[in-house]
């Protein structure tokens, strides 16, 4: 403790993204987080959208999920795609700010335990091995990992893989954003023993249309899976 002291004196705690000094490591000053595009209030149940209104307690989905319902059952996200979390997930992804994987986790664990049981498996959504070559991880493997330690659960790294390269998803509409990504995963034969009777928690860092979750979620219903529920670090606000 005495040395943990020192080392604050030396070097006081700063802020994941502006710098000013903050009260503890891996956390942010009081500006920034006022300026952080929570999720609060009313949310889809099923993608974690913000809706209009207060909520009565039942569960309620936007007109999107109503239209067109998700494989999976419920859906979490803390943040908004908007702004300094857009800027910090990018930083994540491409500029190796892994000091922001600690808060990011803890904000994701507490909308995870909304939707979840006590006895769940956690697992990632998978890159294809030619991106992960040249991001070096798996950005949602990284997440996934830090929640399962958080929330003393399972955690399967490998439970999917990506059978075949997709096509990145700008400037697709939302139609052709799952026919890009479908029959594009698969459980591998090895863990679909992990599947049965169990409840997943698929992990993503963004959702936009829910295209590759959707894909994921069917792949692990093939193989068996009791239940899918999803969180993702950031949801986009609207589905284009």
């Amino acid at each position: 403790m005495k040395l943990q002291s020192a080392i604050h004196a030396l070097y006081p705690p700063q802020c994941l993204t502006c710098g000013a000094e903050t009260a503890e490591d891996f956390s942010l000053c009081g500006g920034c987080w006022r300026e952080m595009p929570f999720i609060t209030g009313l949310v889809c149940d099923a993608c974690g959208v913000p809706l209009a209104g207060e909520g009565s307690g039942e569960r309620v989905h936007c007109d999107a999920c109503m239209m067109a319902p998700h494989l999976w059952s419920r859906g979490r996200a803390p943040l908004l795609y908007q702004g300094t979390a857009r800027s910090m997930i990018l930083a994540f992804k491409h500029g190796d700010r892994h000091d922001y994987l600690k808060p990011m986790a803890q904000w994701m664990v507490m909308q995870a335990r909304v939707i979840t049981g006590a006895d769940v498996l956690i697992a990632p959504v998978p890159l294809h091995r030619h991106r992960l070559f040249r991001r070096r991880f798996n950005q949602a493997a990284l997440l996934g990992a830090r929640m399962a330690r958080l929330m003393n659960a399972d955690f399967c790294p490998d439970l999917l893989i990506r059978t075949r390269a997709t096509r990145p998803h700008q400037g697709m509409s939302r139609v052709e954003r799952f026919e890009n990504q479908r029959a594009a995963y698969q459980v591998p034969q090895s863990r679909q023993k992990l599947l049965k009777g169990r409840e997943l928690l698929l992990v993503d860092d963004v959702m936009t249309s829910g295209a590759t979750l959707a894909a994921c979620a069917e792949a692990c219903f093939d193989a068996g899976v009791l239940a899918v529920n999803v969180t993702v670090l950031a949801r986009v606000a609207s589905d284009t």
